[in-house]
């Protein structure tokens, strides 16, 4: 294997062979691989090369509304799959000087093996993913959704091979449709297949508006302030806030690149209401360890659970309630936390409580094995609150929660969704 920059990948390529055509998926990605794009676009142009890009997971590519696009995605997913006939297959045999194509700077990165913590990688790996998931591990899927170590077994874990490109959507629906006539847990599936199209609809909002990457998509939380604690910081990002479910759903998603929708969004509203951080001081650390990152969801999804988009409920997640009602056993907690697998189911969801005879019986020193709490999440939910529903009354919150359900939502579903947000 070699790896560069694609500029002067295609400059050598250019050199050695007489390219019309390049083929390529639209790839609905963050700003250095739309600047990437423009800029080859231009390269293309220029050598009078034609790119062509094949949609992908329903986006509409330069849409100003929703309107139409639920239609256009259920016949983009029940459209044939295509069946190209590989035995008139002919590749070029590409000889080049390693040592050329393969820069050095990339050498460190690419040397490293893939860590055995991960789900296995490649498209035979994503079809027995897909296929184990239709036929027994959905079963409890509804049921598990929510929990950090059962989710792991029963959620579909394909979300890393659609982002990756082993799997494609019309692939992972069009197996559902065939899995769904003979299932006993259709009801499952037909959950499964509603996240499936919900996915691919924030892809279609961040192909839409992809300032969204730097920007809050209401402009009028961007004077909203939240102001940067390091120290805070530093302790969410290494799990070591003191609150054990938080930290453990850390430590998880650092080895294994994975965690289930539920934990993932207690991390952001931990970060951006009980630590009253700006989202944007965690955004790309999460996008950096999740296995799965998809810009499209990335982002949008990131400020839903942050609370500044205007149009959505805010969710403060309380993290010991959480802690309670999905680890109730404690046995994620003690699989990523160490320090305390001593600690009894009663007490692991808040250690702090843990007398002094306590912390010497079960061996963990609060402050020394494990941290205290860094900030009163009590108070500090009741802070965040406060602010944030006082806030979407803001002129500028407002007039902009207007126009992100003029550009995002579907004209029929507006009004429900205005009414909606104010009985909430």
């Amino acid at each position: 294997w070699s790896f560069a920059e694609a500029p002067e990948v295609f400059a050598w390529l250019y050199e050695q062979f007489d390219i019309k055509t390049v083929f390529s998926h639209q790839e609905t990605g963050a700003r250095v691989t739309y600047d990437r794009d423009l800029a080859m676009k231009t390269w293309f142009d220029a050598h009078q090369i034609q790119w062509v890009e094949f949609p992908t997971a329903g986006v509409i590519r330069g849409s100003r509304n929703r309107e139409g696009w639920g239609e256009y995605w259920q016949q983009t997913m029940e459209a044939p799959q295509a069946t190209p006939d590989w035995s008139a297959y002919q590749p070029v045999a590409l000889e080049m000087s390693v040592a050329f194509w393969f820069d050095y700077k990339y050498q460190k990165l690419f040397e490293q093996p893939y860590p055995h913590t991960f789900q296995p990688a490649g498209e035979t790996a994503a079809h027995r993913y897909l296929q184990s998931f239709l036929k027994t591990r959905g079963a409890q899927y509804t049921k598990q959704l929510a929990k950090p170590e059962e989710s792991r077994k029963h959620c579909s874990r394909l979300s890393p091979y659609l982002a990756w490109g082993n799997l494609s959507t019309r692939q992972v629906y069009q197996a559902y449709l065939k899995a769904h006539q003979k299932s006993k847990f259709k009801r499952d599936l037909d959950n499964f297949r509603s996240r499936l199209q919900w996915r691919c609809h924030f892809m279609q909002k961040f192909e839409a508006e992809d300032r969204i990457e730097f920007e809050s998509v209401n402009r009028g939380y961007q004077s909203l302030e939240q102001p940067i604690r390091q120290d805070w910081l530093d302790a969410w990002k290494t799990g070591q806030t003191g609150y054990p479910l938080i930290d453990a759903c850390m430590r998880c998603l650092q080895e294994t690149g994975y965690l289930n929708f539920r934990m993932r969004a207690m991390l952001v509203s931990f970060l951006t209401h009980i630590l009253w951080q700006p989202w944007q001081a965690g955004v790309h650390h999460l996008a950096q360890l999740f296995l799965d990152y998809e810009p499209g969801i990335h982002y949008s999804q990131f400020q839903m659970q942050a609370g500044v988009t205007g149009i959505n409920t805010v969710r403060v997640y309380n993290p010991v309630k959480q802690s309670k009602e999905q680890d109730a056993e404690g046995i994620f907690i003690k699989k990523w936390l160490p320090a305390l697998k001593k600690v009894p189911k009663g007490l692991v969801h808040e250690p702090w409580k843990l007398t002094y005879f306590d912390q010497q019986f079960y061996n963990c020193i609060i402050g020394e094995d494990y941290p205290a709490p860094i900030v009163d999440a009590q108070v500090a939910a009741k802070y965040a609150a406060n602010i944030l529903w006082k806030w979407r009354k803001n002129p500028e919150v407002l007039a902009e929660s207007k126009r992100i359900l003029k550009k995002h939502v579907r004209s029929s579903s507006q009004k429900a969704v205005q009414a909606e947000e104010e009985g909430a």
